[in-house]
């Protein structure tokens, strides 16, 4: 399967969070997409690795993705190196994305920044003939899609440009929600964390309505480029 669109974070949610609403404004135009989680988030304070797959499976329905997995990576033990790298570069030939999103480049949490490495390393090997790789063995071809953008988090880090999500806000928020274990429940007994009180939601939409505010919209996303885009005319640009 060829998909338009594939997203990679580095725990169950991070797409969600940092994309979500583009993921939803995609699918809705007729574009395939997909996301692929590096690891289970199990070193998180709430919830368990079984629960977070559920959830992830329950917010891949709300947002209609073609494909969503698991790599299974160690959370905040995975590293940028060879062998990791080599097992997104599978992801990345087997897929055959036209656009790839990852984390933010830098943020809170060290492996967001991490995993933002990873994927500009592998992105760029995966279009190198002599890296080899195979998937059920069949040798996969040198692929590299035409561009790796990285979502932001967060932190605040200033856009390269900023995406019109306002109809898909609340598929965003559903999608997110579905990870009910990480989020605000008053009925909750867990440890309260950075994100599970109710003033983080608060924040995810504020942070929507300030990148919204760039462009003139109500909510926005924002990313930052690792490749530059080109456009035919300057009528191209909203």
């Amino acid at each position: 399967m060829n998909l338009d669109l594939l997203v990679f974070a580095a725990h169950p949610d991070d797409a969600e969070l940092g994309c979500g609403g583009t993921i939803a404004a995609h699918i809705a135009n007729g574009f395939s997409c997909g996301i692929v989680d590096l690891t289970k988030g199990e070193m998180g304070t709430r919830g368990t690795p079984k629960i977070r797959i559920a959830e992830a499976e329950a917010s891949s329905e709300i947002l209609g993705l073609q494909v969503r997995e698991n790599l299974g990576f160690q959370d905040v033990r995975f590293e940028n190196d060879w062998d990791h790298q080599i097992e997104i570069v599978k992801k990345i030939r087997q897929y055959r994305p036209r656009v790839v999103l990852a984390n933010a480049i830098r943020d809170r949490h060290p492996d967001h920044g991490k995993a933002s490495d990873l994927l500009k390393e592998a992105f760029f090997k995966a279009g190198l003939k002599k890296v080899e790789t195979s998937l059920d063995g069949q040798v996969q071809e040198a692929y590299r899609p035409d561009h790796l953008f990285h979502y932001i988090q967060s932190e605040y880090i200033e856009p390269s440009f900023v995406l019109d999500i306002s109809p898909f806000w609340q598929v965003k928020k559903d999608a997110v929600m579905a990870f009910k274990s990480q989020f605000y429940d008053p009925e909750s007994e867990e440890p309260n964390t950075f994100i599970s009180s109710p003033e983080f939601m608060d924040f995810v939409e504020a942070r929507a309505k300030a990148l919204g505010h760039r462009i003139g919209v109500k909510y926005g996303e924002g990313f930052t480029m690792s490749t530059t885009p080109g456009i035919k005319d300057l009528f191209s640009l909203v």
